[in-house]
């Protein structure tokens, strides 16, 4: 049985590490397999990080990108910034958000007793939100002593990513979605993703859907994953996630991603280039392997999926094993990366006998739309102050009260987000970099009462890093009260 597809072509990049090796032997695969692809190459990570491009993509790689829509991309190697070396940016990072793909899908799968597993009957997709949160890369040193991290979240983020949750569950017959944030503690940012979960998973009413706080959701998932089912989640929560439940099912070589936007998507495994075992014809294929076979379906390539999906099951059931997930008395063979390749192929058009084969039918691709937002009455009440000072805060309060001016009061001194003043604890820990809140003594603010706040500063010599404005939108506050405020 064969698709009936005039030649797709796709974008390839081979990779870094063991890239190339398993990169080699899952197109060996897919051209056994009669899937109807044209490969067309373009050069990512290392060799273009050397001639100083520091986002790691040749420049020739995005009219191919635009032009396929589609990337199988093997794993990439980031160099390491540092004193006098220059910020490396991420391959993955910039292809993802500037690609728009909102999407991480990476489902994880258990082989029962063929591949040794703590969890044997885990079957979990977790639904990465994949261009915000801190992955924004945005940081700053501020002081001596303190560095920043800033921690991104939109609304229209949020739609995106849990509708794509909730459209994914209803699409491949999954009852439950979870929802796993932080709450708790980042009431606003993780907050907003909660919120918006409640909203859209109100309009799923046959799925089943609940909310947990991540660390005991990670806990949950790592002892007890047959309670979840899809699971969405942002962005480093994500990550964490689904390397977790990737190695309780044996490898985190075994696990597959796709990276799903509006008009592009990128398809790869989970884990990295492995550097340590490069060279040696020893990686496990398969994570990449089975990202391509969500590319075979995302391209509508049902049938090539389904072959190439039952021939990895019924190689992986005949026990025929990558080095990472051999095990005396379990495994038969422990079979190189290309032997691995060619069992794969001898193997198409079976189908496994124990493991439970697949089926893919061919569905349009999920494409999420968002509405804009309906405007708000943004209101200035004030400004956080961010300031350099090593002493006590008793030492500071004095200048940030004389700043303040008629407009403006000081209201309130964090360090670290802990408040220090007014009424301090003397056991509260301080560093150099110093919150100061000031608040509008009447109705509403004026830019030009801040911005003399900030040249009253200067002029007593209080070292200002930066100032977050304060806003209320629809009379609500869009700021959080200080730790013990």
């Amino acid at each position: 049985m064969t698709d009936t597809h005039h030649p797709i072509e796709i974008a390839v990049a081979t990779g870094d590490g063991i890239g190339p090796e398993i990169m080699a032997a899952t197109l060996t695969i897919l051209e056994a397999a009669g899937a109807p692809l044209r490969f067309a190459p373009i050069e990512l990570g290392e060799k273009v990080y050397a001639r100083g491009v520091l986002n790691g993509i040749d420049a020739s790689a995005w009219e191919v990108l635009r032009r396929t829509g589609v990337l199988l991309k093997a794993p990439l190697a980031t160099p390491q910034g540092g004193a006098g070396r220059p910020g490396y940016k991420s391959v993955n990072v910039t292809l993802r958000k500037s690609l728009g793909l909102f999407a991480n899908v990476r489902p994880v799968r258990a082989y029962g007793a063929f591949v040794p597993s703590p969890q044997p009957t885990m079957d979990v997709v977790v639904v990465r939100e994949n261009e915000e949160d801190l992955y924004a890369g945005i940081e700053h040193r501020q002081t001596d002593d303190v560095f920043q991290c800033l921690k991104l979240i939109t609304r229209k983020g949020c739609d995106r990513i849990v509708r794509y949750a909730f459209e994914y569950a209803v699409r491949n017959g999954r009852s439950r979605v979870t929802c796993m944030t932080k709450d708790n503690i980042m009431q606003m940012t993780d907050g907003l993703f909660h919120r918006v979960f409640d909203e859209i998973g109100a309009e799923y009413p046959d799925i089943k859907k609940d909310h947990m706080i991540i660390d005991i959701g990670a806990a949950r998932l790592a002892t007890r994953p047959t309670d979840f089912d899809v699971i969405v989640t942002l962005n480093l929560y994500g990550d964490i996630l689904s390397d977790i439940a990737a190695e309780i099912t044996g490898s985190v070589g075994l696990a597959p991603s796709a990276n799903i936007g509006q008009t592009v998507a990128m398809f790869e495994a989970v884990h990295g280039t492995a550097p340590q075992i490069a060279g040696k014809g020893i990686a496990n294929p398969s994570g990449l392997l089975l990202a391509a076979v969500q590319m075979l379906n995302h391209l509508g390539l049902a049938d090539a999926a389904t072959r190439v999906h039952n021939a990895w099951l019924k190689t992986i059931e005949d026990g025929i094993h990558p080095a990472d997930i051999y095990r005396e008395g379990v495994s038969t063979e422990k079979a190189r990366t290309e032997a691995f390749a060619s069992a794969v192929i001898a193997r198409l058009g079976e189908t496994p006998s124990v493991l439970a084969p697949v089926s893919y039918v061919p569905m349009e691709p999920i494409r999420i739309e968002v509405e804009e937002l309906a405007p708000t009455h943004r209101e200035l009440v004030g400004s956080d102050v961010f300031v350099f000072h090593r002493g006590h805060v008793e030492e500071l309060v004095p200048a940030l009260e004389r700043a303040a001016g008629p407009g403006l009061k000081l209201v309130m001194v964090t360090n670290r987000g802990v408040k220090v003043w007014p009424n301090g604890l003397p056991e509260t820990t301080t560093t150099d970099h110093w919150r100061c809140r000031f608040e509008t003594r009447g109705t509403g603010a004026d830019r030009a009462e801040i911005t003399g706040v900030l040249q009253r500063l200067e002029l007593a010599s209080v070292d200002v890093i930066k100032c977050e404005h304060l806003f209320r939108f629809d009379g609500v506050a869009g700021y959080s009260l200080g730790q013990g405020q």
